[in-house]
């Protein structure tokens, strides 16, 4: 999720940096050019540019309880419903849905399905507040670190949902689009929840962005505590694993505990490496291209405790850890996007981004904006990230779009 996505300023132009390439060359729109996250919900004004902009289709995020809705409903107009869709060239991007509760907002939600949960409300609210109060406090006391004190911080902080709720509305979410992925999700531990608005704040924020974001506000010293983060990110990934949807998965300071949770969904479950004897006997060509060396059954396409397909979005982390995804037991087929706004926006995540780039297989890479905004913007971070892509690979860049656009249909038809 871009960091800068609830900022009233809006997005600015692509940064130009040494070793980009050539430029000059005309970009192949035609040949169909998809972003694998973006948040056009934050900022539902530019909705109405979808249809006049350059790219093919949007993966579209859904983040915390005020833009669920918000993504089905423009998925009711936009949605692919098929893979031929996708041909149409008729002058109007297309979208995929994604249901999900971003990390960042995870401490809204309370697992029910333990023995001893933490939001603990009496059975009936409306006639005790102050005991709605108390295990209100409770509940954000349990799950933020450290254990937040401000009365006033506290009270400004929604009625935590419950994990099975939530879950409930995202599976006939993901029902009515059968296409739709979970996502956003995933692990965070740098974010820290902004403080509660006060009164000037308030009175001039602007109302054309959807609720719930930063916006500018200043940063608490509360963080979600990980063992929360983890319960909400587990449950969505079993939803996930039970309808068959691939995920957009969320990363930050934390790229090997977000792999030891994602894996942990999938023991048991592992591919075993052909033996080297066994491997000889194969007839050439007999191979299956994306599971070479594997001799045990396919990642399922439903009904397994794991998803079929992840995308590491705007992936942060470094070499030695992506390996990590890609060993030949993992049973999941794993995706890494980009994006300018993330991949780009520190000197450190560019320090890394060429040699990341170079490590990810060629069917394996796919690129995203991960801006807020639909709409020109939003064309111009994909550009300036397909051609970089392209010119770190030393694809043409036509057949490196060609490339992209046949693992993002993977990504999403499996």
């Amino acid at each position: 999720m871009c960091q800068d996505h609830a900022t009233p300023s809006g997005p600015s132009e692509p940064k130009q940096h040494e070793d980009d390439g050539d430029r000059s060359e005309p970009f192949p729109w035609d040949a169909g050019v998809f972003d694998a996250h973006c948040h056009p919900t934050d900022t539902m004004s530019s909705i109405q540019l979808i249809p006049n902009m350059q790219a093919r289709c949007l993966t579209i995020m859904a983040t915390r309880s005020q833009d669920q809705h918000l993504v089905a409903q423009v998925a009711g107009s936009h949605a692919v419903t098929s893979r031929d869709e996708l041909d149409v060239k008729d002058g109007s991007a297309k979208l995929v849905p994604a249901f999900g509760w971003h990390p960042w907002f995870s401490h809204q939600l309370f697992d029910d399905t333990v023995a001893q949960p933490s939001y603990n409300p009496p059975e009936s609210s409306e006639d005790d507040e102050a005991a709605v109060r108390a295990a209100k406090k409770a509940h954000y006391q349990a799950v933020l670190a450290p254990s937040p004190e401000d009365a006033g911080f506290i009270d400004s902080l929604p009625i935590p949902l419950s994990i099975s709720t939530f879950t409930k509305a995202t599976r006939e979410n993901l029902s009515k689009h059968p296409l739709a992925l979970v996502g956003e999700v995933g692990l965070d531990k740098a974010f820290r929840l902004p403080r509660q608005w006060n009164a000037d704040d308030a009175a001039s924020r602007d109302d054309a962005l959807t609720p719930g974001g930063r916006e500018g506000r200043l940063l608490s010293p509360q963080r979600v505590a990980v063992p929360h983060q983890q319960a909400i990110l587990k449950a969505q990934l079993a939803l996930a694993g039970e309808m068959g949807r691939a995920v957009s998965l969320h990363g930050v300071q934390g790229h090997g505990v977000l792999f030891d949770t994602v894996s942990s969904c999938w023991k048991g479950h592992e591919h075993r490496p052909t033996p080297r004897r066994q491997r000889r006997l194969v007839a050439p060509g007999a191979e299956d291209d994306d599971d070479d060396e594997i001799d045990d059954e396919k990642p399922s396409v439903g009904g397994k405790p794991y998803p079929p397909r992840i995308c590491l979005h705007s992936y942060s982390g470094g070499v030695e850890v992506l390996k990590q995804w890609f060993h030949p037991t993992v049973p999941a087929k794993i995706f890494v996007s980009f994006s300018t706004a993330i991949n780009l926006g520190t000197d450190t995540s560019r320090s890394k981004f060429n040699d990341v780039v170079k490590a990810v297989p060629e069917n394996r890479i796919l690129v995203e904006s991960d801006l807020h905004t639909a709409g020109d913007a939003m064309d111009g971070y994909l550009e300036d990230m397909y051609r970089r892509v392209c010119h770190i690979r030393g694809w043409q860049l036509k057949d490196g779009v060609a490339r992209i656009r046949r693992n993002y249909e993977e990504f999403i038809f499996g």
